[in-house]
């Protein structure tokens, strides 16, 4: 083969390899084993994996810098883990959403600007109940075998439930309106530029990673980096866990969360091994309230669909230009910090329960077996909704 004919199918290899990755949608469950690996991941690499302590660390520094708080947070938006995170999540999803020329400003209509301000104060106050959002309360307490995480679930489904039933009560009395559009008119081709935009961002990511390593901070550069996968994944796969939890009561599609149990069935398998060989605390990340979680997960189960996302869905379609999740994300940290604040100054954690770690009541085996059960009973239960529709609440 001459070097033109090899260098010209080389070329289109690399185009359709680009083309899958950052322009066709990933099917669900792919973007679900992906998301769990990165779990397992950061697991490894830190602790469990979680969302609401950034918000609330965020939270917390607004509310001091404003003169609310007396005392600062521990650690800056760039030393907390979950926030370090947080924000990789975010420039994860500006970086894919820029490869796969998606990337815009996306306004919405002014009630669905309020809709996302009570939608994230509804689901900070959920998460602060919970001490945890969809991500540490549900998919991470599960994932660390914590019975808690089943309650959030529950909570989680009882909030969607009501969320979706306001929603079809407000698409018929609610005058929603337009968004008042934005121009699109533009003199240059901005799809052209964008993909080179977002390996500038790839490279920043990658930069700041090595600078956090010159610190002595490797950790945080890794949890940048993990973040900023994550963002990628969920951007490419559209994985929403509020989609998860509205679908099944809307359409009775319930694919994303079937593809939720399965990511969760790797998560789970691997948690076990890791901590029953104590290279983790076996216990690490069982401290999310029973009780709390039932509560916490209603009240933001129905904030996160009156918002349009959840806790990170909310970081991923921010990194995407939606305006309306960039408010949710705001009165998110405000409202978590608050209820926060709230609980610990009055002593209301003890009311609100404890984490139930399952290994230490049945076992390791039995644990684990256990949860794949109720992980395949609720993908079962899915498929029997698709066909006869018993829980579309059309």
């Amino acid at each position: 083969m001459s070097d033109n004919g090899f260098f010209s199918f080389a070329k289109n290899e690399i185009k359709q390899g680009y083309s899958f990755i950052f322009e066709q949608k990933w099917p669900a469950w792919l973007a679900g084993i992906f998301l769990a690996f990165l779990a397992i991941i950061i697991f490894l690499w830190w602790h469990t994996w979680g969302i609401a302590g950034g918000y609330r660390n965020w939270g917390d520094w607004l509310y001091y810098l404003i003169g609310l708080y007396d005392k600062p947070p521990q650690k800056s938006p760039l030393e907390n883990g979950m926030s370090v995170s947080n924000i990789g999540i975010i420039l994860g999803a500006f970086a894919s959403a820029l490869y796969s020329k998606q990337f815009k400003i996306n306004p919405a209509p002014k009630w669905e600007y309020l809709k996302g301000i009570v939608g994230g104060s509804l689901m900070g106050i959920g998460a602060a109940l919970s001490a945890g959002c969809n991500v540490g309360a549900f998919y991470s307490a599960l994932g660390m075998l914590d019975l808690s995480g089943f309650m959030m679930m529950i909570g989680l489904f009882i909030g969607a439930y009501i969320g979706l039933k306001y929603l079809l009560w407000e698409m018929e009395h609610v005058n929603i309106g337009s968004s008042g559009g934005v121009s699109t008119k533009q003199n240059v081709n901005l799809d052209k530029i964008k993909p080179f935009f977002g390996f500038v961002v790839t490279a920043l990511v990658i930069i700041a990673f090595y600078i956090y390593s010159k610190f002595n901070k490797t950790q945080m550069g890794g949890l940048l980096f993990f973040g900023f996968l994550i963002g990628i994944v969920m951007h490419r796969g559209r994985f929403c866990f509020a989609n998860s939890f509205r679908e099944p009561f809307m359409t009775g599609d319930g694919s994303m969360m079937r593809a939720v149990m399965m990511s969760l069935m790797l998560y789970v398998g691997a948690s076990v091994v890791i901590k029953w060989a104590y290279i983790q605390p076996p216990e690490a990340g069982i401290y999310h309230p029973y009780f709390g979680a039932l509560i916490g997960g209603t009240i933001f189960g129905f904030g996160m669909l009156l918002a349009g996302g959840c806790a990170s869905g909310t970081l991923w379609r921010m990194g995407e230009g939606h305006i309306k999740l960039w408010l949710a994300f705001l009165s998110f940290t405000l409202s978590n910090s608050l209820t926060g604040m709230i609980i610990k100054k009055y002593g209301l954690k003890k009311i609100l329960g404890h984490g139930i770690f399952a290994p230490s009541i049945f076992g390791w085996p039995i644990a684990f077996v256990l949860f794949i059960i109720v992980f395949l009973f609720v993908i079962i239960l899915l498929k029997w909704n698709e066909e006869t529709d018993k829980f579309v609440v059309f």
